[in-house]
């Protein structure tokens, strides 16, 4: 009977009928907020149990489609923030429970009293200040007078993807202050009041504490270093404290030795790293060499000469010596006897070379036969000369310091495979680099002296002690 009654209504009307009742029938299937409850504590279980940051009564934080449409700093006080007092959300992305847990990279352990007001944004590839504001419905005002903010607010320019940074947004939508860690002991603090804005720097104290290491080298230093628990830029920093001395690619052997005392970082309580080589000893074939660090930052013998030489012996962080300095050496491409005028190291294609000493660079070019090369001039008797780089890191007529990257090695040129040519002339005659007597760096100034005398003859004493200990434990 309905049925024909509609049948015979006019066609608009019917269209209207038909609406009504598909409206009621929704109503009637929506779910009501007691599922919505059930579904909703389902998930803050869930979130409870990956993540023991979580509030127990935590919220479901889903973000549809239609919520990321909002403005975040809006949807910030409907969020239930996580124990640490962050949530940390990216603009477009959709989140579904359990809600990632927060990680803020070891740079911030506590914001402030009220950290449970901030929220955390990651940086993106392409993002600036003013975009992330706007993600955030800030003002262009805004993000004006955060940047101009003093001269530390500059480094909000330098934001790199991964970064973090954190934002105190009241639930009118203002921003009343912005936090960037800068690194594990630095955190740019950004307040406002009345909108007028205000930067500073705040820096955590580090704790140093000293550890030890001992190794016996039997296959290779880099093994010995690695089985003494170093990383490997503690493997490359001894040896570069040595490096003067010791040749490490031709000169280790079976037996040689390594006794060290290093700095271990900790900020709050917590291992950030490792700091500086403090004292170290070198048993090479017999011959020991001692160098403790001073205040400077250099590194000196027991008896204030200094470890640094003039020219680095080696200039780049090599596997092996695939030809030395020969003057009758036959040519492998030419096929035929010319003299090799240098050393040829072999590494990794775009391991970084470093001049070998202060000095100008005089030739920094690119031909058939040495590739991408750089010639540097050291005072009047000494000139260096590196060759088939796979690019170059300085010009002619600059100036660059001892240790400084000048290219990166590679095979261009005439080469049968990848390495560093390097060569060493005093007076314009070509020398070995790995034998020619090198001029030495000025001992401690004679006012430090007393002074060092007493900080070497304590790290001494500690390199002695451990030693003691060590032999002691392997006697046992």
């Amino acid at each position: 009977m309905i049925h024909n009654t509609i049948k015979h209504l006019p066609k608009k009307h019917r269209i209207t009928i038909l609406t009504i009742s598909a409206i009621l029938v929704l109503l009637v299937l929506w779910p009501s907020d007691d599922v919505a409850a059930s579904r909703t504590d389902t998930k803050a279980s869930t979130v409870a149990q990956t993540s023991p940051t979580v509030n127990d009564n935590a919220l479901d934080v889903n973000l549809s489609q239609d919520t990321r449409q909002k403005p975040l700093a809006n949807q910030a006080s409907s969020i239930n923030m996580l124990s640490s007092g962050i949530v940390e959300l990216e603009i477009g992305v959709k989140y579904d429970a359990p809600m990632p847990e927060f990680s803020n990279e070891g740079f911030i352990e506590d914001l402030e009293k009220d950290a449970a007001d901030y929220i955390s944004y990651k940086v993106k590839r392409g993002d600036t200040l003013a975009k992330i504001f706007d993600g955030f419905d800030l003002s262009p005002q805004t993000t004006y007078r955060v940047s101009r903010a003093g001269k530390d607010a500059k480094k909000l320019t330098k934001i790199k993807p991964g970064d973090l940074i954190y934002l105190h947004i009241d639930e009118a939508g203002q921003l009343l202050s912005l936090q960037y860690p800068l690194s594990t002991t630095e955190t740019l603090l950004i307040d406002g009041s009345d909108n007028q804005f205000a930067s500073t720097i705040e820096t955590k104290q580090i704790e140093k504490v000293l550890d030890f290491s001992q190794g016996v080298i039997s296959s290779s230093f880099w093994n010995a270093g690695t089985e003494a628990g170093l990383t490997d830029n503690q493997i490359m920093k001894l040896a570069g404290i040595f490096g003067w001395d010791i040749d490490f690619a031709q000169e280790i052997r079976a037996g040689d030795s390594f006794n060290m005392v290093y700095e271990q970082l900790y900020v709050d309580g917590e291992f950030i790293g490792f700091g500086d080589i403090v004292a170290a000893e070198f048993v090479n074939q017999g011959e020991v060499f001692t160098a403790v660090r001073y205040t400077d930052g250099r590194y000196y013998t027991p008896e204030g000469r200094s470890m640094r030489k003039s020219f680095l012996r080696a200039p780049i962080n090599f596997k092996y010596v695939s030809s030395s300095f020969n003057p009758r050496r036959f040519h492998p491409v030419q096929k035929r006897i010319k003299p090799h005028r240098g050393v040829d190291y072999v590494a990794r294609v775009g391991t970084p070379v470093l001049a070998a000493g202060d000095g100008k660079v005089i030739r920094a070019a690119y031909d058939r036969f040495n590739g991408h090369h750089v010639f540097i001039q050291h005072g009047e008797r000494y000139q260096t000369k590196y060759l088939h780089f796979t690019r170059r890191a300085v010009k002619k007529g600059q100036t660059v310091k001892q240790g400084q990257v000048i290219g990166y090695l590679g095979s261009t040129g005439m080469v049968t495979g990848a390495h560093l040519h390097y060569e060493f002339l005093v007076d314009g005659v070509h020398r070995n680099p790995r034998t020619v007597s090198l001029p030495k760096a000025e001992p401690i100034d004679s006012k430090h002296k007393s002074e060092f005398m007493q900080i070497a003859q304590q790290q001494v004493k500690l390199l002695d002690n451990h030693k003691r200990i060590m032999l002691a434990m392997v006697g046992n």
